[in-house]
């Protein structure tokens, strides 16, 4: 019982019992915890506080452990959401994640359109492990419809951390500035050993090959990065070379 109806007679005192609170005098207060608890009634601007943010991302990070805690063996596949359905990049897509799902590979996407939805397509075909995590966006995209495992987040960064948390790798196909903010930070916590081993494959190599160039002509050349910082991540475009990479021991 969380307190009393009322404030009671003590020895000719009013008192009140509010859980292992005693309130006498003028320190009594009106009604209970558990009226106060559901009315429904008063100001709402403790919903967009910072001390209830703190709580929903707690529940994020719970629901996010709780849906992959299980998951077994995963690779993140990031792509842009515009690829084209049938484009030769859609296709690389596909052959990826049906490759990863024939290797006993989950594949872990965005849960999006474009290159997230050829990975999701080809693991779900091959009979495979197809999640898809997605994001609160002002233009809404939902899940696509390949995703057996979904989780939405309202936070990038609680999604990221389940993308890196529940992978032992990334490949990346032609994306945009979303694929390169999950390229570069999964770089960063490799440079930085935030994370052992983890391997990252960039898949099309005339697409990526003007990024190494400038990193290596320019970043390392300044003196900006390390030259052994060019060996954090592979190119190639050999679906088969970019699965093996991203699953051996």
């Amino acid at each position: 019982m969380s307190g009393s109806q009322g404030p009671d007679e003590r020895g000719g005192r009013r008192e009140q019992r509010l859980g292992p609170v005693v309130r006498r005098r003028g320190q009594i207060t009106a009604g209970t915890a558990d009226q106060r608890l559901l009315d429904t009634r008063g100001p709402s601007d403790w919903v967009h506080g910072d001390p209830w943010r703190v709580l929903r991302i707690q529940s994020e990070f719970v629901e996010g452990f709780g849906a992959l805690a299980e998951l077994g063996p995963a690779v993140s596949v990031f792509g842009s959401a515009r690829t084209a359905p049938g484009s030769p990049e859609y296709e690389l897509g596909r052959r990826i994640g049906s490759g990863l799902a024939e290797a006993g590979i989950a594949v872990i996407t965005g849960g999006g359109p474009g290159a997230m939805e050829a990975a999701n397509r080809g693991a779900s075909e091959a009979g495979g492990v197809s999640v898809g995590l997605g994001i609160e966006l002002p233009f809404e995209q939902g899940l696509n419809e390949y995703v057996d495992i979904g989780v939405n987040f309202r936070y990038f960064f609680v999604r990221k951390t389940m993308f890196v948390k529940y992978a032992q790798g990334f490949l990346v196909l032609p994306g945009g500035l979303g694929t390169l903010d999950e390229l570069f930070e999964a770089l960063t916590l490799v440079q930085t050993q935030k994370v052992t081993r983890f391997p990252i494959v960039l898949v099309g190599t005339e697409y990526w090959s003007g990024l190494a160039a400038w990193l290596r002509d320019t970043v390392v050349a300044q003196g900006k990065a390390s030259p052994k910082d060019m060996s954090l991540f592979h190119l190639t475009d050999d679906v088969d070379e970019a699965i093996a990479l991203v699953t051996k021991p």
